[in-house]
């Protein structure tokens, strides 16, 4: 199997990075699996995808951390995010969002591909700001009742289901989501845990 990993930032990987021992770069390629780091935010990720992503790739495999609304999720705990959406892509009509499917004009909501990632599954969605207000939190939940948002996801399980090419998601939930509070968040703990699953999942996909 040929698996291209991809997250927004180096920091996000800094010990999937020392324990392979790769070198200090946005795009590496190794006989096995290739890690590219997009950039954070959609545009970005986009950019990146369309230069890089090929149908050599077996798998693509988006990882990061995530805010969670959900909480019964505990932070640092990983999840499978099948289904992300594209959450502001719509127009307003007073006080009412019409989403992009709703006007008729594409789709907002993509699936992961691969099924074999035993974490829990949960639906996302990205965005271009993170929510850390309480009025567009709870507006957000009645629209779309999310688990989970990213600034990253829903991009590239679009890039890759207009390619052919499978697709899964996994994050480590650093925050929940709630109106700002640095004090609470759970960075360090997010990265941690999921660098202890990519390194194992690499290994065994790569033997």
């Amino acid at each position: 199997m040929k698996l291209l990993i991809v997250a927004a930032t180096q920091a996000e990987l800094a010990p999937v990075y020392e324990h392979f021992g790769l070198p200090n770069a946005h795009f590496i390629q190794q006989e096995k699996f290739d890690i590219l780091i997009t950039g954070v935010g959609m545009t970005a990720t986009a950019f990146a995808l369309g230069k890089y992503l090929n149908n050599t790739y077996n798998l693509v495999l988006n990882v990061g951390i995530a805010g969670s609304f959900d909480k019964q999720l505990h932070l640092g705990s990983l999840v499978n995010i099948y289904e992300d959406t594209f959450a502001e892509l719509g127009a307003e009509d007073h006080d009412q969002f019409i989403s992009l499917d709703e006007l008729g004009f594409g789709q907002i909501t993509f699936n992961s591909s691969y099924d074999l990632i035993d974490l829990p599954k949960v639906k996302g969605i990205t965005v271009n700001k993170v929510h850390g207000n309480t009025e567009s939190i709870n507006a957000i939940i009645k629209r779309f009742n999310p688990q989970t948002e990213s600034m990253e996801g829903a991009a590239v399980f679009y890039a890759c289901n207009l390619s052919h090419i499978p697709c899964a998601q996994v994050r480590s939930l650093s925050n929940e989501v709630e109106p700002r509070a640095k004090e609470n968040w759970k960075i360090g703990l997010a990265i941690t845990n999921l660098n202890e699953w990519l390194i194992d999942f690499i290994t065994q996909q790569t033997k």
